[in-house]
């Protein structure tokens, strides 16, 4: 039976222990698991976090093995070789999908009937890669996909804007990298289109300002990790968010990365959509409208993935 206030996360690394941490003050679950490779690295994150209990809600945080997962209502994956600087995601395929060969089919042992999140990079290939060696249906494995890139250009959109990012309607889609693109043809604040918003504001010349925050987002990740070796809290508060999505039933929509059959045209492919997640995982990939342009990035950052996809032996 699963236990829906039970949470496990494989991978104590950088973004698996901030995520910990985001997820123990999310009040989500009642205990957490911790598992890696390194049983000390388990343990002493899960006694730095017990020590904060007192200031948070009820939690029981404790390092664990594999078969403390059969009952997890949400099993969250970081595990893997970090990014270097000048390293892209995709780089880091054959080295994490090696690491995926060894944790998915302790996953798979476990006949766990929770929902399985990748956050690990790169994610798109990753989500896929867990779906096939897991035979877990496909609505319930989610990866991350551009919900943190999402944040990233509300963020960057709210600050030129001079508004809240909440109030920011936009998405960034495609793979969780180099080739993601940002859907302007239906972004807004607060439902005013977002080019008149920016006239409003006395923004013009549209087409370069958009450019250089795109460009902004997609190479974040590269700037942070140059200048302090890693990413981990904007992406563990994406995986507290999709956490929310699921465990409270939200049916919220986020672009998480799952499989895509039918999505223009495209098929046999994880990547970042815009998707109804609720408790049951993912429930539907949203049909939003794109631009011509739009459309044909799309396809190019799925033949980007495509071609990764076809060098893997996942059998």
């Amino acid at each position: 039976m699963v236990n829906v206030r039970k949470c496990a996360i494989i991978g104590c690394g950088f973004v698996g222990a901030a995520s910990a941490f985001s997820l123990m003050q999310s009040g989500l679950f009642s205990e957490l698991v911790l598992i890696d490779a390194n049983r000390d690295k388990a343990e002493g994150e899960a006694m730095d976090l017990s020590h904060g209990a007192p200031f948070a809600r009820p939690i029981e945080i404790s390092a664990g093995a594999y078969d403390d997962i059969a009952d997890c209502g949400l099993i969250v994956v970081t595990a893997g070789a970090n990014q270097k600087p000048g390293e892209t995601r995709l780089d880091l395929v054959n080295k994490n999908v090696g690491i995926f060969k060894q944790i998915i089919p302790e996953i798979k042992k476990r006949q766990c009937e929770g929902i399985l999140l990748v956050v690990s990079n790169p994610v798109d290939i990753l989500t896929y890669t867990a779906l096939k060696l897991s035979g877990f249906p496909p609505s319930r494995v989610i990866g991350s996909g551009t919900v943190l890139d999402t944040a990233r250009l509300k963020y960057l959109l709210g600050q030129r804007l001079g508004v809240d990012s909440r109030s920011v309607h936009a998405y960034i889609i495609g793979e969780h990298g180099d080739s993601e693109l940002a859907v302007w043809s239906s972004a807004n604040v607060s439902g005013v289109e977002l080019y008149r918003f920016c006239e409003l504001c006395g923004h013009f010349e549209h087409e370069q300002n958009m450019q250089k925050l795109y460009e902004d987002v997609r190479d974040s990740a590269y700037e942070i990790i140059q200048k302090k070796g890693a990413t981990y809290y904007g992406i563990a508060m994406a995986v507290r968010r999709i956490a929310e999505c699921i465990m409270r039933d939200e049916r919220s929509i986020l672009p998480v990365s799952s499989l895509i059959e039918g999505y223009y045209g495209l098929n046999g492919i994880c990547m970042g959509i815009p998707t109804i997640v609720g408790s049951e995982g993912v429930e539907k990939v949203v049909d939003v409208g794109l631009s011509g342009d739009e459309q044909l990035k799309l396809l190019k950052s799925a033949e980007s993935l495509k071609k990764v996809l076809d060098t893997l032996d996942l059998s």
